[in-house]
């Protein structure tokens, strides 16, 4: 989990090798293979994103990701109740007469702004409250279910979630109020902000199925210029503008520099992007476009000016194929 905290694309196929058959098997008790399907990708989109919250000393790497896998069916099977249960009322035709109408955008960001609220007054409680009460809300499990999850008693998992519901009210006062104040202001750039949320959410499912794919054959940059263990990997497959990057153990880039990585097709010369690696020496470039759908003649990371440049000008430092003489 520190390796895919830190970028490592390995562990992260390492990790759906040795727990995506158990998160399907358990799909599969209660969805047909398709939706079980579904939710393996979810949880593991969930585990790439937030590896880096993991703690260890909080539970098993199983447990968790056991609990979203409970919460995703969990929601599927709420949303198949509700969709039976909404028929026979699309069949009255005066049902629409008296249907409450959908929430329009200040609506719809008031409930998203309310449940962040939430969430941050859940991370400043107590460990044991906030852990029981995350459960709880936000992945909507049961008392007995939270209870189990933690290997409590039921009685002590019902104390902590009502601790924490009692302080969660004096701290939510005060944050709704604030959130009032901005949703009055900021409406028009907060719906631009959600979209482009939206977007990266697909983006990252995207690049998650192309990461653990067993089809796709991945590419090593080796290090030009930098320390031996420097290396870059790419990944891309035939037909799909889609590519993913990650850099390892790269020394930080020189002040107003930044690490730029190219693709080239006989000629040409295309732009995955910029990164800055982390304290680690690792970072991550997705990349989409049409450049990306065949196979490269050649893959660069070079050093340019922070801005970033139109076409590679500085110096290389990983590159494929490997340079001779290294």
């Amino acid at each position: 989990m520190r390796e895919l905290a830190a970028g490592s694309d390995e562990a992260l196929r390492q990790l759906y090798a040795r727990y995506a058959p158990l998160v399907f098997g358990i799909a599969t008790r209660s969805l047909e293979r398709a939706a079980a399907e579904e939710v393996v990708q979810d949880v593991f989109l969930s585990l790439w994103r937030g590896a880096a919250r993991f703690d260890a000393e909080r539970g098993s790497l199983r447990s968790w990701l056991l609990q979203i896998a409970h919460r995703r069916i969990l929601n599927e099977l709420r949303a198949r109740r509700r969709r039976v249960q909404l028929e026979p009322e699309l069949e009255d035709e005066g049902a629409s007469a008296h249907a409450d109408p959908e929430p329009g955008p200040q609506g719809l960001l008031w409930l998203a702004f309310r449940r962040a609220a939430v969430r941050n007054a859940i991370e400043a409680l107590p460990p044991a409250q906030r852990q029981a009460l995350s459960l709880a809300f936000l992945e909507e499990l049961t008392h007995e279910q939270v209870a189990e999850a933690l290997e409590l008693r039921l009685g002590t998992a019902k104390t902590r979630i009502r601790a924490g519901l009692a302080k969660l009210r004096g701290q939510l006062a005060p944050l709704v109020a604030v959130l009032a104040l901005v949703l009055g202001g900021l409406v028009a750039s907060l719906v631009a902000r959600e979209h482009a949320a939206e977007r990266a959410i697909s983006l990252d499912s995207r690049a998650l199925d192309l990461v653990t794919s067993s089809e796709v054959t991945p590419l090593r940059l080796e290090s030009v210029s930098g320390p031996a263990e420097m290396h870059a990997t790419y990944r891309a497959k035939s037909g799909t503008e889609l590519a993913v990057l990650t850099l390892a153990h790269f020394p930080p880039a020189p002040e107003g520099h930044t690490y730029q990585a190219w693709i080239r097709h006989g000629e040409r010369w295309v732009s995955l992007g910029t990164a800055l690696p982390d304290a680690t020496g690792h970072a991550r470039i997705v990349a989409e476009g049409p450049a990306y759908a065949s196979a490269p003649d050649e893959l660069q990371v070079t050093l340019e000016p922070a801005a970033g440049s139109a076409a590679p000008s500085g110096p290389a430092a990983a590159a494929w194929p490997a340079r001779s003489g290294r």
